[in-house]
C-alpha cells in the first residue's frame, strides 16, 4: 500500500505545480495584444510634397461691352452737333454675351502639412479659345428751334476673345486621410483680343426752307452732312458716313477663386474636381468673367 501511495503523491504534486505557474503568467500574454493591426487598405497619406498635373472641363465666359464703342463714335463726334445736342458716342450700348466651350490646360504646386491642415501654392494655366460678338444701332432726329431737321445715325459691332489665362493662388485643405476638400484664392492674368467697328452719320437740313420751297415759294436749304444732297427731296439723300475700327490684343489682369475636393489614389497620384471663377479688369471697355468647372489629375513627388 505504501508502495502505491508515494508514486501518486508525487504525480499528483507536479501537476498542482503546473497549475499555479499557469495561473501567474499574465492572462494578456497568453492571448496576444490587446489591439488589432491597422489593415493594409487603409493608407496615411501626408500631403506635403510638389506636384505636377492636367485639367480639363467646361468654361463659361461672360463678355461685357459697354462703353467699348464710345472712343471710336467720340473720334468723328466730338466737334459736331451730334454730340453736343444728341450725345452721340454716349448711345450705343451693345449687350453682354455669354460664351461656353471646353477648356484644358496644366497645373503645379507645392503643400505643406500640418496636422489635419494642408497649406500650399498652385500656378496653373488655361486655354479656352472662345469668342462673343455683339452689335448695336440707333438713330436719332429732332428739330431745332432754328427750323433745321438734324438726324444721327450709329452703328457699330465688337468682338471679344479670351485666349488663354493662367493664376497664381494659395491653397488651404482640410484632409480626411485620403480626402481633402480645399479653397484658394489669387490672382490671374490672360490674353484677349478684341475688335471694335462703328459707323457715325450727323446731318441734316434747312426745314423751314424746303417747307417753303413746296408751298412754291423757291428759297435755298441749306445742309450738311450729306455727300449728295436733292432740295427738291432732302430725305433722299446721300449723307457722309464715317467709319472707325481698332483691333488689338491685351495683356489683362485680373483675380481668380474657387474651391474644390482632392483624393489620393495612392500617396502619389491624386485626383481632384474644382470649381474656379476668373474676374478680369476692365480693358478698353471690355469686361471678362469666367466660370469654370473641371477635372483633374496629379502626380505628387
Amino acid at each position: 500500500m505504501r508502495t502505491v501511495t508515494f508514486p501518486l503523491l508525487a504525480v499528483l504534486g507536479l501537476c498542482g505545480a503546473n497549475t499555479a505557474r499557469a495561473a501567474d503568467l499574465d492572462y494578456d500574454y497568453l492571448r496576444g495584444a490587446e489591439y488589432d493591426p491597422v489593415p493594409a487598405s487603409v493608407r496615411v497619406i501626408d500631403w506635403s510634397g510638389v506636384y505636377v498635373g492636367g485639367h480639363g472641363g467646361y468654361t463659361s465666359a461672360t463678355l461685357g461691352t459697354k462703353g467699348a464703342l464710345q472712343p471710336l463714335i467720340y473720334r468723328d463726334s466730338h466737334d459736331t452737333t451730334g454730340e453736343s445736342d444728341f450725345r452721340a458716342s454716349t448711345l450705343l450700348n451693345p449687350s453682354s454675351k455669354r460664351v461656353g466651350d471646353v477648356s484644358f490646360g496644366a497645373f503645379a504646386g507645392y503643400n505643406v502639412q500640418f496636422d489635419q491642415f494642408v497649406f500650399g501654392v498652385e500656378a496653373d494655366y488655361t486655354y479656352f479659345g472662345r469668342m462673343g460678338v455683339s452689335s448695336d444701332g440707333l438713330g436719332r432726329s429732332q428739330t431745332s428751334a432754328a427750323g433745321t431737321y438734324e438726324v444721327v445715325s450709329l452703328n457699330g459691332s465688337t468682338a471679344t476673345r479670351v485666349n488663354d489665362y493662367g493664376t497664381l493662388r494659395a491653397r488651404i485643405g482640410y484632409a480626411f486621410e485620403n480626402f481633402m476638400p480645399y479653397v484658394t484664392g489669387g490672382v490671374a492674368i490672360g490674353r484677349a483680343r478684341i475688335a471694335d467697328s462703328t459707323s457715325y452719320q450727323n446731318y441734316g437740313f434747312n426745314l423751314t426752307a424746303y417747307n417753303a420751297n413746296l408751298g412754291g415759294t423757291p428759297t435755298y436749304v441749306n445742309n450738311f452732312g450729306y455727300t449728295a444732297f436733292n432740295p427738291s427731296a432732302p430725305y433722299n439723300g446721300t449723307p457722309f458716313t464715317a467709319l472707325q475700327a481698332q483691333s488689338k490684343t491685351k495683356v489683362v489682369a485680373g483675380a481668380a477663386a474657387g474651391a474644390g475636393i482632392e483624393y489620393a489614389i495612392t500617396p502619389n497620384i491624386l485626383l481632384r474636381a474644382e470649381y474656379q471663377y476668373v474676374l478680369f479688369s476692365d480693358f478698353d471697355g471690355h469686361k471678362v468673367n469666367l466660370n469654370t468647372v473641371r477635372a483633374g489629375a496629379a502626380i505628387k513627388f
